[in-house]
């Protein structure tokens, strides 16, 4: 009769293993769960001063935005269906700007913004502008006070000017060989005139980049567009690129040739025009790269009936080593430690970008593995975080 009551006993004990085994489960989740609450409320924490932006199919919520001076952070939620970019503008410069923003994901802008009133862009090209306004604080009235002399930032931002301007007449004289090509109705000829003419663009493109409007009309690709590539609106370099590499033709595409010509004749004009302040000669270019690190780089989507991309990188590298050779004296001086840093990032760079050569020409990005856009960008994003660091070594950083 033993045998009977000890089997009896048995389902009790498995149940009481079970139920303490599921008391420790709950306990260990309830731990996780407390733990990721903790970083979650950390995280927002850290960035309690977010300002959140929904961009959506044809107007952003808010429009209207106002934060105090000094670094702002941005978090841009692309509610519509398709990528967007949002922009920062004073007058007709842009301060800051994120490209590429997928549907459905955020990025983040991070901006260290001076008192004033500016434009923030919304998404496609021809969705309405907000306003962003900046008011002053104790600390961005002391940093004013605070500017280093800009005395020695003369010659380097001069040299800069002439480099600017040497590059934007190679830009015109590529425009104007790629415009006769068209008109003579000489297909492979104009192609083959297409990737030198972008690559002049690029070396300029950090600093055309600030003027929002005109790089728009040369630059911007289809996705910018409500009606993309069929859009009336849809023209620069993209618009013949589209025409002379996707549908392999040069049917209407002089009239867009003359206008980019013209384009890039008032870029030459306003880039000369505008000043650079000191704060800015670094930034831009770190902007750049931060670009390509984050978007162009991994997507292909620059240059995606050409696949030119590798010439771009390359031109945009060139004009970050050109200005930090323009402030090779001045860091010599003031952060002779960061020279190395600077000059073994730009070298790795270089060097990712000579391994994807083949008979000393770059090779079509569509043949670029992912593996290899990884390391690109990873190489791309250490060069502009190391570049970065100039402007605080130099006594600009605040500005």
């Amino acid at each position: 009769m033993s045998k009977p009551t000890a089997l009896q006993a048995s389902p009790p004990r498995a149940l009481r293993w079970a139920v303490a085994g599921s008391v420790i489960v709950m306990i260990a989740a309830g731990g996780l769960f407390y733990y990721a609450s903790k970083l979650a409320a950390a995280k927002r924490q850290l960035n309690h001063d977010e300002v959140v932006v929904n961009i959506h199919p044809r107007s952003c919520e808010p429009n209207e935005l106002t934060v105090p001076a000094g670094r702002s952070s941005f978090r841009i939620v692309n509610r519509s269906d398709r990528a967007v970019e949002w922009e920062i503008l004073s007058g007709v410069l842009v301060i800051e700007e994120r490209e590429n923003i997928a549907p459905g994901l955020s990025q983040v802008i991070n901006a260290n913004l001076a008192p004033g009133t500016y434009t923030i862009t919304c998404g496609l090209l021809s969705n309405p502008r907000g306003t962003l306004t900046v008011t002053p604080t104790a600390a961005s009235e002391a940093a004013a006070k605070a500017k280093p002399s800009m005395v020695a930032f003369v010659g380097p931002l001069s040299e800069f000017r002439v480099y600017v301007a040497m590059h934007s007449s190679a830009l015109i004289k590529a425009v104007k060989a790629l415009n006769q090509a068209i008109d003579s109705g000489d297909l492979a000829q104009a192609q083959a005139l297409y990737v030198p003419a972008r690559a002049a663009y690029q070396r300029l493109a950090p600093a055309a980049q600030r003027l929002g409007e005109l790089d728009n009309a040369i630059n911007a690709r289809a996705d910018y567009f409500e009606r993309r590539e069929q859009d009336p609106g849809f023209t620069g370099f993209h618009r013949l690129e589209y025409g002379l590499f996707q549908q392999r033709k040069l049917d209407g595409l002089a009239p867009v040739a003359k206008r980019l010509l013209d384009d890039v004749t008032t870029l030459k004009l306003q880039l000369l025009a505008q000043s650079l302040p000191p704060e800015q000669l670094v930034a831009v270019v770190v902007r750049n790269l931060n670009t390509l690190a984050d978007v162009r780089a991994a997507s292909g989507e620059e240059e995606r009936y050409s696949h030119s991309d590798l010439n771009g990188f390359a031109a945009n590298v060139e004009t970050a080593r050109k200005v930090t050779d323009l402030l090779r004296p001045m860091l010599a001086k003031s952060a002779a430690d960061l020279l190395p840093r600077v000059d073994s990032a730009l070298a790795d760079l270089d060097a990712e970008l000579n391994s994807l050569k083949a008979d000393g020409a770059y090779v079509r990005y569509d043949t670029v593995s992912g593996e290899q856009r990884k390391s690109l960008a990873d190489k791309a994003k250490a060069l502009a975080d190391t570049l970065d660091d100039i402007d605080p070594a130099l006594g600009l950083s605040g500005l």
